[in-house]
């Protein structure tokens, strides 16, 4: 029987344990749907499909599924004719909003200096 090596043998969650964390809040459409509830409040179906017009209806079902599964939007169902929906970010999804309005700094202070590393790497030959 062979020795695992110190580095093959941490587990991955202790190794980056943001990384469930970046799993299920920066998955391609999370994040849009967090940001639209969070400016905009309580929202039907409708709403926000056309706020995120580059999702797919059925996409954005998926996705709203997941984050009431995560805690991070509640659904609420009004029985009236026509049945009415809606979704609103929860107090878990609320607590994001320190980490995105840091994100968002980041993004101010910084894409500009990405977009000028990517240019000067296409730009060189060797690569």
């Amino acid at each position: 029987m062979g020795t695992k090596s110190a580095q093959t043998a941490v587990d991955p969650q202790l190794a980056c344990p943001v990384g469930p964390v970046v799993d299920i809040v920066f998955s391609r459409w999370t994040t849009p749907i967090l940001w639209t509830l969070h400016v905009h409040g309580r929202q039907r179906f409708v709403e926000l499909q056309r706020r995120i017009d580059a999702i797919t209806p059925k996409v954005l079902t998926q996705r709203l599924r997941q984050l009431e599964r995560d805690g991070l939007v509640v659904r609420t169902y009004h029985p009236e004719v026509p049945p009415r929906v809606e979704y609103e970010i929860s107090e878990l999804g609320l607590s994001l909003a320190p980490l995105f309005a840091h994100l968002a700094e980041w993004a101010d202070g910084n894409l500009d200096k990405v977009d000028r590393a990517r240019q000067a790497y296409d730009a060189d030959p060797a690569h």
